[in-house]
């Protein structure tokens, strides 16, 4: 299982504290802790699906208090997995359905015109103008094509901001630019969990910033901040894998233990998402037949429930 170095665990922490006129060790951590998560991403693990996909659930929880909601991971989780699909998950499920979107889709397809469309949906902008999606796609192919991860990074932030998307689809326009400048076949949610990477835009809708703020450049303490929340999202992410590793090796050396018919799809789809309810539909097992299968898991160590109800239950690694 990866391990972050003490001294990278002590680099990240230390450039939280160096002055602007610092920047260059700062932007050496950040890219040390995107080196060691570059290493994680590359391995492929079978549960890596499970790894992206809550780290989108704590990003979304994140973009959800910034948007001043109550709704913690718990209660996002619960929109999501207890609606059937196309039902209303409400205001804050939505946000995670954009988070998610940018683990589950290919990171190819994540910047095209009708994928920013849905996700601008998502965040509560309702671009539905096809011209203003096309503008925001064509203000970001500069930062896409810039030299340095910085320029790359502060890029997708200042163009969100230019066209009055706000900073939580800067964080994910990061991330998805991110995957596609190192290679990555999907996005690893990072910088939405991170609260210094974004700011309520609560009333905000597309073209009602004024002149200044989308001229405004990000100055050297606002790159800074972006490179350590990045830097510490990068450390976040491999701590969370190692975690979710231990895990998921338990579940893989029970499952041949697991005589139920349809056992198998139950621990595929374990490893790829975040959880699963206890009446999820899975060809050839019965809503009875897999609970029972839940509860020998949970018995076996290799699962956990999650939501700590007696009904409704919620399972996952």
């Amino acid at each position: 299982m990866a391990t972050v170095p003490a001294w990278l665990r002590r680099a990240v922490e230390a450039a939280q504290a160096v002055a602007p006129k610092g920047l260059e060790d700062v932007a050496l951590a950040s890219g040390a802790a995107l080196t060691a998560l570059d290493a994680v991403v590359r391995r492929d693990e079978k549960w890596a699906g499970a790894w992206r996909q809550r780290l989108a659930l704590a990003a979304a929880a994140t973009t959800a208090r910034q948007a001043g909601r109550t709704e913690d991971e718990a209660a996002l989780r619960d929109s999501f997995l207890l609606t059937r699909p196309g039902d209303d998950v409400g205001p804050a499920g939505v946000l995670l359905l954009a988070w998610r979107r940018l683990a589950a889709r290919p990171a190819e397809d994540l910047l095209t015109e009708k994928n920013l469309t849905a996700v601008l949906e998502e965040f509560g902008f309702f671009a539905r103008d096809s011209a203003a999606v096309g503008d925001l796609l064509e203000d970001l192919r500069q930062p896409s094509t810039a030299v340095g991860v910085v320029e790359m990074l502060t890029g997708a932030f200042a163009s969100a901001g230019r066209h009055g998307f706000g900073r939580y689809l800067g964080s994910w326009l990061a991330d998805a630019m991110l995957a596609q400048r190192l290679g990555w076949p999907h996005a690893v949610p990072l910088l939405g969990a991170q609260p210094a990477s974004g700011g309520s835009t609560r009333g905000v809708r597309p073209g009602t910033t004024s002149p200044t703020e989308r001229d405004q450049v990000p100055g050297r303490e606002r790159v800074q901040g972006l490179l350590v929340a990045q830097a510490r999202a990068a450390l976040r992410a491999i701590d969370l894998s190692t975690e979710l590793g231990r895990r998921a090796e338990r579940l893989l050396a029970v499952a041949p233990k697991l005589r139920a018919k349809g056992a198998d799809r139950v621990v595929e789809k374990l490893l790829s998402d975040d959880a699963l309810v206890a009446s999820q539909e899975i060809a050839g097992m019965s809503d009875r037949g897999l609970r029972r299968l839940f509860d020998r898991l949970v018995d076996l160590g290799a699962v956990r429930e999650l939501s700590g109800r007696t009904t409704f239950r919620i399972y996952g690694l």
